[in-house]
């Protein structure tokens, strides 16, 4: 696809849109990316990033990462820092899955061990970890109750038995936003979120066993660091958010912001998906607060999965889980907005961060980060598809020119329809067994959405990123074993 005329070459990964290039542009646009990756991305990135550029308060640049493409208000792979004083905050600059994030858990099993238990261990996680459209969790709850879950978060599985003391420290915050206040939630987001702890959801959300090949490390002292110390070691990684909870959250607010942004703060925008009210304003702070409920839920979401995870594990292989080694590498969120401290042009400040399918990647020495990682950097998951892999790496001193902040995913090349016209679900899960890939799917039509080839290349990506110094690759890690919403 051509890309902009306009699109000027700042280094081999990094491209800009200048202010010119929009009217109402209040700083450039930046998208980090190869040439292979630039020539192939959709027109809607570049549209969006520049409207991004446009908001009230943006600092420095809008970015892309290099999974970049089309969302909804931002580009997913979007980031955008905000002056809190005189910033916006913009569930579009968020994303309605609020808090998808991704987390991985070490065994000490290697592959030979795990194969021939492969297809117990993917049937028994399909049944304990509730997949698809709709799906309800093992977690009993009244709305009461969910409302505490989405002001504590981890804390919250930690009082009832679903999180060892280290797993909170291996997440990041904590697994727990402060400021979470459950009254800024409509009743119908607590409907759709009381029974959905404990739940993978749909799209583009899973649960893989994977391993970790020698010939597939990276960096040998990282990887030791982040506790892949085995050839061939088995690892698990899961990708889940808030579900329908969150998505209610971002939908409540749009409406509420597209009803006050240009009559109350006199703020327009080019897109209306972008909708945004002032931070400091009672509907922005609102938002936060509320923001941070999803958040938490997401949190504890996938900490039940975790505990589910471990009870699998430990019944078919007879073992304790802290025998089998079943610690966290690490859990990191997409799709939030923090006040996080940065130095910008020499001085540190206070911003507002929207990472949009992006992820944080704090480097070597920062606060933040858990102190096992203050001399590696924090630990960085890159999902990819679930036919080639996904990958480990770290952050980078680097990563100062975006918030430390570096991609998320592979990001898709192709629409979900695009892609069910392309492929039969039950035709990719043979061809995936056959290729030593055993899936568990609660949908055809949802299986064949993700298939390989909607995806870009997750080496490319992942390559993308290093060469632009956002993050470090480790390891990449193979899959063997799939749960498919």
């Amino acid at each position: 696809m051509p890309v902009p005329s306009a699109l000027k070459r700042i280094t081999d990964t990094t491209w800009e849109l200048p202010v010119s290039y929009k009217p109402g542009m209040l700083v450039p646009a930046r998208i980090f990316a190869t040439e292979k990756l630039i020539t192939a991305m959709d027109a809607g990135v570049f549209d969006q990033v520049s409207n991004v550029a446009c908001l009230p308060g943006i600092q420095k640049y809008a970015f892309c990462m290099p999974d970049g493409h089309w969302g909804y208000g931002f580009p997913i792979g979007g980031l955008a820092a905000m002056d809190p004083e005189t910033g916006v905050i913009s569930p579009g600059g968020i994303g309605f899955d609020i808090n998808c994030g991704m987390r991985l858990v070490l065994t000490n099993l290697t592959e030979d061990e795990v194969k021939p238990r492969l297809r117990e261990l993917v049937d028994a996680l399909f049944y304990r970890v509730p997949a698809g459209v709709g799906s309800h969790g093992f977690v009993s709850l009244s709305h009461d109750e969910f409302c505490t879950v989405a002001e504590q978060g981890s804390r919250w599985c930690l009082k009832r038995g679903f999180a060892w003391p280290e797993d909170l420290e291996m997440t990041e915050e904590g697994g727990c936003f402060q400021g979470a206040d459950a009254s800024k939630i409509s009743h119908k987001a607590i409907d759709r979120g009381y029974n959905q702890i404990g739940t993978l959801g749909s799209g583009n959300h899973y649960l893989e066993i994977q391993v970790a090949r020698p010939e597939n490390i990276y960096n040998e002292e990282l990887a030791r660091a982040f506790g892949i110390t085995i050839p061939n070691q088995v690892v698990i990684m899961f990708h889940c958010g808030s579900r329908g909870f969150g998505h209610q959250v971002a939908t409540d607010y749009l409406q509420l912001f597209l009803s006050v942004m240009e009559r109350k703060y006199g703020i327009t925008v080019n897109d209306r998906e972008l909708a945004c009210a002032p931070f400091r304003s009672q509907e922005g702070q609102d938002y936060f607060a509320a923001m941070k409920c999803a958040v938490n839920m997401a949190f504890a979401n996938r900490q039940v999965i975790l505990h589910r995870i471990r009870e699998v594990f430990s019944d078919i292989f007879g073992r304790d889980p802290a025998d089998l080694g079943m610690e966290m590498v690490y859990d990191v969120a997409h799709n939030t907005a923090k006040l996080e401290t940065h130095v910008v042009d020499g001085r540190k400040r206070a911003l507002l961060v929207h990472r949009k399918g992006a992820t944080r990647a704090f480097g070597p020495g920062m606060e933040g980060i858990p102190e096992r990682y203050r001399e590696t950097g924090q630990p960085v998951i890159i999902g990819g598809s679930m036919e080639t892999g996904s990958y480990l790496l770290a952050g980078e001193p680097g990563g100062s020119e975006t918030f430390f902040t570096t991609a998320h995913g592979s990001g898709r090349t192709m629409s979900r329809h695009q892609a069910k016209k392309m492929v039969r679900g039950q035709k990719l899960q043979r061809d995936m067994e056959e290729r030593g890939i055993y899936v568990r799917t609660a949908s055809w039509g949802g299986l064949a959405e993700e298939s390989g080839r909607a995806y870009k290349d997750i080496d490319d990506v992942a390559e993308a990123t290093e060469r632009a110094h956002l993050s470090r690759r480790v390891v990449r890690l193979l899959p063997i074993g799939n749960v498919k919403g």
